[in-house]
């Protein structure tokens, strides 16, 4: 793997990630280029668009939520997670961080499992699920919920309402139809807290990160009997 690349693109990100960090950086995406040449994890092969556009593309968001996220171990959803993408480079750099891969293709998972117990991520877990399931189980225990590119934005909040704690946050990783997907969001549901620009080292696209919050709904008035 293109270690200068990677490294280029950490510094250009201002993030200040150990020798550890970037060789299990390095060895996740050789395992995931290894299992996409059989299992199609993901549509982008070669090297370098790989690393720009997924490894760097994903770990972009960290300074953005190290900002919003209150919780010394928060607990973050990534829904639909493919191939790992964004938690599994988060999981790697946020140890303290708790992430849960909500993925319900089973021969991504398996690959999720595999790259789980090749790195030793102790701080993941791996539901092969569909998203509305896992909400049914697990209603509001998450901090946060997080994608990458996995449907549009008013059904990602839709998925990540029952998922999240009364006090939880939406990262939603988008290009420049953000604000055309944005006009489908009901402002009396959700509360955008941020819409924060993303620059990804030696990629030309458009990358922003919206963060928004669930309107807090205030209990109907009782009338006296």
């Amino acid at each position: 793997m293109t270690q200068g690349l990677l490294a280029l693109g950490i510094q250009e990100l201002g993030l200040d990630l150990s020798a550890d960090n970037i060789a299990d950086l390095e060895t996740f995406m050789r395992e995931m280029s290894r299992w996409n040449r059989v299992h199609n994890l993901t549509a982008i092969e070669g090297e370098d668009d790989s690393i720009r556009l997924h490894l760097i593309d994903s770990i972009a968001v960290l300074p953005v939520m190290r900002k919003y996220l209150k919780a010394s171990s928060p607990a973050i959803a990534d829904l639909g997670s493919g191939g790992g993408l964004p938690a599994i480079p988060i999981a790697l750099v946020e140890s303290g961080w708790n992430l849960t891969l909500i993925e319900a293709i089973r021969k991504k998972t398996a690959f999720l499992q595999h790259i789980r117990g090749k790195l030793g991520l102790g701080n993941t877990e791996i539901l092969s699920e569909r998203v509305e399931a896992v909400a049914i189980q697990r209603p509001a225990q998450f901090d946060a919920v997080i994608s990458r590119a996995f449907t549009n934005l008013a059904r990602f909040l839709e998925l990540s309402m029952p998922l999240l704690k009364p006090d939880g946050l939406v990262f939603a990783m988008k290009a420049k139809r953000a604000d055309e997907e944005m006009q489908a969001v009901n402002p009396r549901d959700w509360h955008l807290i941020a819409d924060e620009p993303l620059h990804i080292p030696n990629l030309s696209v458009e990358r922003r990160l919206l963060v928004l919050s669930p309107v807090r709904k205030s209990p109907p008035l009782m009338l006296d009997q």
